[in-house]
């Protein structure tokens, strides 16, 4: 596999600290995403930690959540795979480690959005996540790669086409969390089967441990620069938060699934709310009887589609009264469009609300009462709008008894109206054809 050549370290950072992000000796490329970013000035954090990464030392970085140490890291890490012009086929050059998924997602997201202009590659792997899917990736290159500790070390391990031995830079995150969370064999581990030879290494902590210095002196080059923008701070959050508490009512509203539906005894329980209906008229009895317990008072509420409605001649044969309401619609809210703007631009509830999407349809086919539930006659369009799409994303589902996997796909189609309404909004027009592509 194609080599990489070495970095030159013999810069040395400047004594006087810049807080203008056009003041670094960065490409124009990450310059131009950095300023689409909406970023101008650097924190403190990005103005003394920068520099000295950029030349080439090893930093260990003490810095408050919310500092803005992600663009920290990220920013030299990138400008390493850009002056060696990494491609795909020089493998991994830049590993960051985090403590957990979510926010190893948030990593992603800004990495994606700092690499938008260059041409190296970038990925995730990490716990619970579809294995198969992140070898693939690896074995055609990823550059630049954020990981969880398991899944990094299982790579490691077992993927024999992940190609890291042209390692450059190293970016613990978090390390004091990794640690309490119980991953210092593996940490450990992982840090033997990296390559030491000119790599750079960065590692943040909020404290400094035992345990923390300990993984400072197996994986940090000798001579590290100590950054610790919060050591003259009175408090231990951001200046800029003003932060306060509010005392709550010990009732609220609790969001469950079907769960929820049996063995639970909250008393003076007022509405239980029925976003998805019941696959059984039993099911429904057994839902609503969380309130009105006791000979007390309660309401139920139940959603259904047009096409949904005859699930009532079964709630009438077993003797289950109900009453339809009105909701009139301009007493309803529209957030569709911001709802949208959350989704699109925030990488992390854009990966849950695909999850839930596809979640949503596999949960539909399982219904058994197929002549009402059926899941041909969801408005994807609609069903996608639900979860905060614009256009709904395609995704793989497995359906009936044969456990064939199944793709949704976009089909074009104006849906007048589709915007009204963010609940329920399910419809009628899935379609499958007879090679099990389904389009809406």
């Amino acid at each position: 596999m194609g080599e990489v050549p070495q970095l030159e370290t013999n810069e040395t950072p400047s004594e006087s600290v810049s807080y203008d992000f056009e003041s670094l000796k960065i490409s124009e490329s990450t310059k131009k995403a950095i300023k689409e970013m909406g970023f101008t000035r650097m924190t403190e954090v990005q103005a003394r930690t920068i520099p000295p990464l950029m030349a080439g030392r090893d930093v260990i970085g003490a810095a408050k959540t919310g500092s803005g140490k992600t663009l920290a890291f990220l920013i030299p890490a990138i400008e390493i795979l850009h002056k060696l012009k990494f491609k795909p086929r020089n493998g991994t050059g830049v590993i960051v480690i985090s403590p957990t998924r979510e926010l190893a997602l948030q990593i992603l997201g800004v990495a994606k959005e700092l690499l938008q202009y260059h041409q190296q590659t970038f990925g995730i792997v990490m716990g619970g996540a579809n294995r198969p899917a992140e070898v693939q990736k690896i074995t055609k290159g990823v550059n630049l790669l954020i990981a969880t500790p398991g899944r990094l070390l299982d790579h490691l391990q077992n993927t024999k086409g992940f190609i890291y031995k042209n390692l450059k830079a190293l970016v613990i995150d978090e390390a004091d969390r990794i640690l309490e969370i119980g991953f210092e064999d593996e940490m450990k581990q992982i840090i033997k089967l990296l390559p030491k030879e000119n790599r750079q290494s960065m590692l943040f902590s909020a404290t400094q441990t035992t345990k923390v210095e300990d993984l400072v002196r197996i994986s940090l080059r000798q001579g590290p620069i100590y950054i610790n923008v919060d050591e003259k701070k009175e408090t231990a959050t951001v200046d800029g938060l003003v932060q306060g508490y509010v005392v709550c009512d010990k009732h609220g509203i609790l969001l469950c699934t079907d769960v929820a539906a049996r063995g639970l005894d909250i008393p003076a329980v007022d509405w239980i709310i029925q976003y998805d209906p019941p696959d059984d008229p039993r099911d429904y009895i057994h839902r609503v009887g969380r309130t009105a317990r006791a000979g007390g008072q309660g309401k139920s509420l139940l959603f259904l589609l047009p096409n949904e409605l005859g699930f009532l001649r079964y709630l009438k044969h077993a003797k289950v009264p109900l009453n339809e309401y009105q909701f009139p619609a301009n007493k309803i809210a529209n957030v569709q469009s911001q709802l949208e703007k959350l989704v699109e631009k925030n990488y992390y509830l854009h990966e849950s609300a695909r999850d839930g999407f596809r979640s949503y349809l596999m949960s539909y086919t399982s219904y058994s009462l197929k002549s009402i539930f059926n899941v041909n006659n969801l408005d994807l369009q609609k069903v996608g709008k639900a979860f905060g799409f614009k256009v709904p994303p395609k995704v793989h589902i497995t359906i009936g008894s044969s456990g064939k996997d199944s793709k949704i796909k976009k089909r074009d189609r104006n849906d007048k109206g589709s915007n009204n309404h963010f609940a329920k909004q399910r419809g009628n027009s899935l379609k499958k054809n007879n090679d099990k592509q389904w389009s809406r």
